[in-house]
């Protein structure tokens, strides 16, 4: 044992010697450990997606509901590599990346982005560019045609993500320079594809027999799993969003928990004053709303105001749902009600709370409150209007909805000559 120690140690010393020297000239292995699984965090919220849009719509769709996240997977990883990443985080534009990094051209396994490798950084963020879209489809689901979904979202995240995106986390982005908050994406991510669902809806009109007929989702079971497997996954969303292993993850990671858990009580208690009954729905969409308002503050506030902001969250992403029945508009699985309104009361609340790394209205800043909203309206705007160009276009060209008799018939056999249940 003694010999075996001996000879040991000379290896354990030239492997310090090894890590050292790599920490020396900018890479950090627990950093690169770290952003490694966050990564896989974030895809895993895809199959989470699918499970969760999945369950609520009715059988006849499940399939072709699902195939909405996992081509988004397929479309937007391609794209992503042949240009997207280079457009959002390539040169050093105002509005728009360059060219620079077509096929991630320049990018070697030695590349450094901080104290990762660069290599790293363009996965974590493709798997931000990949989900985006998919998040816009619980807008389309049941009625929108196959073919013209699929081109709509690569040109969507062409057109309207990658510019947002280097608006707010490229080198150069008028965004970034003006100092806007958003740690990991509630501009960027759930705002921009909110809005963009509300677009969509309205342009695309109701699915046939709402809201007479009563489409209630087919299995809430699966929508639990995929709530539970985003929330899962959000921990690699949010605190992989600090780059790093340190005190910066650590509070995103905690706030993260902390706004999920009081989003789900919130909306669980308000739902039971008023309805009468807290429901399995209202408390998916209750973790998911307190997700996605905690998004853009998550390394900027303390545990005590993400516990603040994971209450109001329910409350007003429960207003939001609401909405629709009052305005009449068909979001199918409430992708604005949740994304689009947390993903703006998110990033304003980050103007009001923010106090770790950066001050908000409580400590004084009243002009950090004004550069959200700045942001907010900016990127709000921008997304709807080129949505509204893109559908407009895109229905002209090849058509936006299924035939009735199809839609009647449901997706999965219609567009997939699939069922998801053969009992």
């Amino acid at each position: 044992m003694i010999r075996f120690l001996r000879g040991l140690t000379p290896f354990l010393f030239f492997s310090l010697l090894s890590t050292t020297a790599l920490a020396s000239e900018g890479l950090n292995t627990g950093d690169t450990a770290w952003m490694l699984v966050s990564s896989a965090l974030v895809l895993l919220m895809l199959p989470g997606l699918a499970l969760f849009y999945g369950g609520l719509v009715r059988s006849k769709n499940v399939l072709s509901t699902s195939m909405h996240t996992f081509t988004a997977m397929a479309i937007i990883g391609v794209q992503w590599i042949v240009f997207g990443y280079s457009l959002s985080f390539g040169g050093s534009g105002t509005l728009i990346g360059g060219f620079d990094h077509l096929f991630l051209n320049g990018i070697t396994p030695d590349s450094l982005s901080g104290t990762i490798p660069t290599y790293v950084f363009v996965m974590f963020q493709g798997m931000f560019a990949i989900i985006t879209p998919a998040l816009i489809s619980g807008a389309v689901a049941e009625r929108m045609k196959f073919s013209t979904y699929c081109v709509f979202i690569l040109l969507w995240s062409t057109l309207v993500y990658n510019p947002l995106c280097h608006w707010v986390w490229g080198d150069g982005g008028w965004l970034l320079e003006l100092g806007a908050l958003d740690f990991a994406g509630g501009t960027v991510v759930h705002l921009s594809s909110g809005i963009s669902a509300l677009v969509i809806a309205l342009m695309l009109g109701k699915r046939i027999g709402y809201p007479m007929e009563r489409m209630t989702p087919h299995n809430l079971p699966m929508t639990l799993l995929g709530a539970g497997l985003l929330w899962v996954g959000w921990f690699g969303f949010n605190a992989g969003s600090a780059l790093s292993s340190g005190g910066s993850a650590a509070l995103a990671f905690t706030t993260t928990q902390t706004a999920a858990a009081a989003g789900a009580l919130s909306w669980i208690l308000i739902e039971w004053i008023h309805a009468g009954k807290p429901s399995a729905l209202g408390a998916a969409s209750g973790i998911v709303a307190g997700l996605v308002v905690i998004t853009p503050a998550a390394g900027f506030v303390t545990p005590g105001w993400a516990l603040l902001m994971g209450f109001t969250a329910g409350g007003i992403c429960y207003g939001g749902v609401m909405m629709k029945h009052r305005l009449g508009y068909d979001d199918s699985l409430d992708a604005f009600g949740i994304h689009g309104v947390g993903g703006a009361w998110g990033a304003i609340a980050t103007g009001i709370f923010a106090s770790v790394g950066a001050t908000g209205l409580i400590v004084g800043n009243f002009q950090q409150l004004w550069v959200q909203l700045v942001g907010v309206v900016a990127a709000g705007v921008y997304a709807a209007v080129v949505t509204l160009i893109l559908i407009f276009v895109l229905g002209k060209l090849m058509g936006l909805r299924v035939e009735k008799d199809d839609e009647r018939m449901g997706l999965d056999q219609s567009a997939h000559s699939e069922t998801g249940y053969n009992f």
